[in-house]
Parts: structure tokens; C-alpha cells; sequence
């Protein structure tokens, strides 16, 4: 292949148990929005069904529809979604018995006219806003959206299966945030008992607060990047030190291998020029595979047992390295990361080398890198594009 991503369901599964293990009696949900974390939805929830994982996360009602299209039984895992929009579509997310979080008396309009259409009871989930400022309802708008649900709820057309939240720095441990969210929280968790709800989970811990915040774990805990063997507290941890281990590796086969002169200029713009005669290899993934543009000169990967660096700009199919007087054939293959055992970058090296997040690094792998399932394939073998 050109390229492609490695995904390993057996470190998924040992994640997933390693989360279990440090969560105790909250169970875990795996979120497998965005494709996963461009890890391949279908084939990684199936594996997180496996594991133990008796509920996964989804942003948008797509997504959901497409877990239960796949077979995924409510049987075998409850489904959440969270981001809604008026058009929905709120029937299809009822018939197929996907919990719905619900923000605002507007979203829950929209639950009750679908349940009353396709004539069978919803799940939600009330979302409480405590400090985030993205979805959610707000303390005061919080008690009449509890009302409203609790008397839905007692004329059997919904279930209100869950009360929630959302931390905005549970990757900055201490921070004044956290304690303010928790105590937001457990206030909304109040006020919709007092109300005579009585919710089968309540969850607020994102992947940092499922590592490092066990008062905040509740009765679920939201497990993504975590899950996908990556810290969301690189600079207090790393994944070997809770005991995950990084589920991608991206790569690549060499398209091009020659020797130049010195002096000679290298991709747009000439950034990058020859300091003596060297050997040039052509990586051919670029911008439209997910590598970011502003890898430019500073990203790394591993050719011929040797950590790299690009040379010049990434290119939208393609970027240059620089082998100095080292040997390689086309067809040799170039890591741009994966675990490290060999040495290889991770996906935290390049989130470090173009100034962002792994999340980033790992969920903007573009549709044209077909993934590649190892470990128990999840279902499926090989799958063409963002990943079955």
C-alpha cells in the first residue's frame, strides 16, 4: 500500500481493561466519535463491546444510526449522543433506541414529537452545564428542564437514563475549574432528585478524570483518547505510566529515492535547501492524508532504523526527507508514528512538533489512508478509507 494505519484492536482492548481497572464501580464508556479518533468507528466499538465497555459515545446522531446499522444492539451497548441540531433526526435516533442527550426544553420538544410519531419511549440524558459554556443547561434554566422531563417521564414517554456534564481542565489537575464543575454537578444531581429523578448513570469524567480524578467518576466514565493508548496529560504522564499503550501507527512505503547536488531546493518555496550532495526520499502522504502543513521542517519519523525530520513543506500528497549519506529503496517503509518500541515518533511527538494535541494528530488521518485491523480484526480486515 501507499499508506496506511495500523490499527491494533489487541491494545484497544488491554486500554479499555487497564480504564476498567482504575474506575472501579463506574462503568466505562468508549467514545468512538469522530471515527473513532480516525481509528475506525465500527470495527473499534466492536472491540470495545469485547473488552467490556458496555456503552459508547457518539457526537452526532450519524454516527449513532450508524453503530446500530452496523448490528450493534442496544443488547450489547447503549448509545449516547450529544449534539443535536433541530433537524435531528430525532424519530430514527428513538426507533433505533439511542439515548439522547438533551440540553435545553427545545431538544426535549423535539424528543417527545418523535416519541409520540414513532410510538415507543425515549432514553435521555440531561445535560447540565457547570462551567464549560458549550451544551447544556445553565443552573437557572437546570430545575424547569428537570420538570419537564420528570413529567414526561411519569406519563411513560421517556426514561430519563442519565444526568451529566463535561469538564473544561480536568487535564490541568488542581485547577480551580474542576472543583467548581464537581460541586455544579453534585448541585444539578440534587436538584433533580429532589424532582423524583432517579437516573441510572450519572457522568461527568472525561479521559484525564477517569486518570486522575476518582471523586469524579460517578457511575460512568467517558473514555476517548485514553482509550486509544494516548495521556491527555502528556506532561504529567505518559501512556506506559497508566498503563495504555498507543493503538495507531502510521506509515508509509518510499515513492522516490535519488541523489542531488548541493544547493538544491526542496518542495515549495525552496524552504529547505541542500547544505551538501544527500540523498532525498519522497514520502507520498501530505496534507490530504491528515499530516499537518505545519509539520514543515519540524516533523519526525523513523526511516531505516533512524529518527527523521521533514525537509521543506508538506505538500498536499507528499513531503521530502532528508537521508544525509544514508542508503534506502523505494518501497522502504517510512513510520511516521506508532507506539515507540522501535524508537519510532508517537503521536505525542508530532503534537509537540506542530504545537497541538494528539487528539488532532490522530482523529485528522484522512479518508484516503485505508486502516489496516490487527489484534482481532473488530469484524473486519482491512478497511477502505476512515475505517469500516
Amino acid at each position: 500500500m501507499r499508506a496506511e494505519a495500523v490499527i491494533d484492536l489487541a491494545a484497544l482492548r488491554g486500554n479499555i481493561r487497564a480504564l476498567r481497572a482504575r474506575t472501579g464501580s463506574a462503568a466505562v464508556m468508549s467514545v468512538v466519535k469522530a471515527d473513532a479518533y480516525g481509528h475506525g468507528m465500527v470495527p473499534c466499538a466492536r472491540a470495545a463491546v469485547e473488552a467490556g465497555s458496555g456503552w459508547l459515545g457518539t457526537a452526532t446522531p450519524e454516527e449513532a444510526l450508524g453503530l446500530r446499522a452496523a448490528g450493534i444492539t442496544a443488547e450489547q451497548a447503549r448509545v449516547l449522543c450529544w449534539l443535536w441540531t433541530p433537524a435531528g433526526p430525532w424519530r430514527q435516533a428513538v426507533a433505533a433506541d439511542i439515548d439522547i442527550s438533551v440540553s435545553g426544553e427545545w431538544a426535549l420538544r423535539h424528543v417527545l414529537d418523535a416519541v409520540r410519531a414513532v410510538g415507543r419511549p425515549a432514553r435521555v440524558h440531561l445535560k447540565a452545564d457547570t462551567g464549560l459554556g458549550r451544551n447544556g443547561a445553565q443552573p437557572h434554566d437546570w430545575p424547569a428542564l428537570v420538570a419537564a422531563a420528570r413529567a414526561a417521564e411519569a406519563e411513560g414517554l421517556l426514561t430519563v437514563a442519565g444526568v451529566w456534564s463535561h469538564f473544561a481542565c480536568a487535564d490541568e489537575p488542581g485547577h480551580p475549574a474542576n472543583a467548581s464543575q464537581l460541586a455544579g454537578f453534585r448541585t444539578a444531581l440534587a436538584v433533580a432528585e429532589a424532582a423524583g429523578l432517579r437516573p441510572e448513570v450519572r457522568h461527568l469524567a472525561n479521559s484525564p478524570a477517569a486518570l486522575l480524578m476518582p471523586e469524579a467518576h460517578f457511575d460512568l466514565v467517558r473514555a476517548g483518547l485514553a482509550q486509544y493508548g494516548l495521556s491527555p496529560v502528556p506532561e504529567i504522564a505518559g501512556p506506559e505510566e497508566f498503563g495504555l499503550r498507543p493503538v495507531m501507527t502510521f506509515q508509509a512505503a518510499l515513492a522516490q529515492v535519488k541523489r542531488v547536488p548541493a544547493g538544491h531546493g526542496v518542495s515549495y518555496g525552496h524552504s529547505y535547501v541542500t547544505a551538501g550532495e544527500t540523498t532525498l526520499a519522497l514520502v507520498p502522504v501530505g496534507y490530504a492524508d491528515g499530516v499537518p502543513r505545519h509539520a514543515s521542517g519540524t516533523g519526525p519519523l523513523w526511516i531505516g532504523g533512524k529518527w527523521r525530520t521533514v525537509a521543506g513543506r508538506v505538500a498536499m500528497d507528499q513531503f521530502v526527507v532528508d537521508l544525509g549519506g544514508d542508503r534506502a529503496e523505494v518501497g522502504d517503509l517510512a513510520v511516521l508514528f506508532g507506539p515507540g518500541d522501535r524508537g519510532e515518533p508517537t503521536a505525542e511527538d508530532w503534537a509537540r512538533a506542530t504545537g497541538t494535541i494528539s487528539y488532532e494528530i490522530v482523529t485528522r488521518i484522512g479518508a484516503r489512508v485505508p486502516r489496516r485491523y490487527v489484534g482481532g480484526d473488530g469484524g473486519t480486515g482491512v478497511a477502505e478509507g476512515a475505517g469500516g
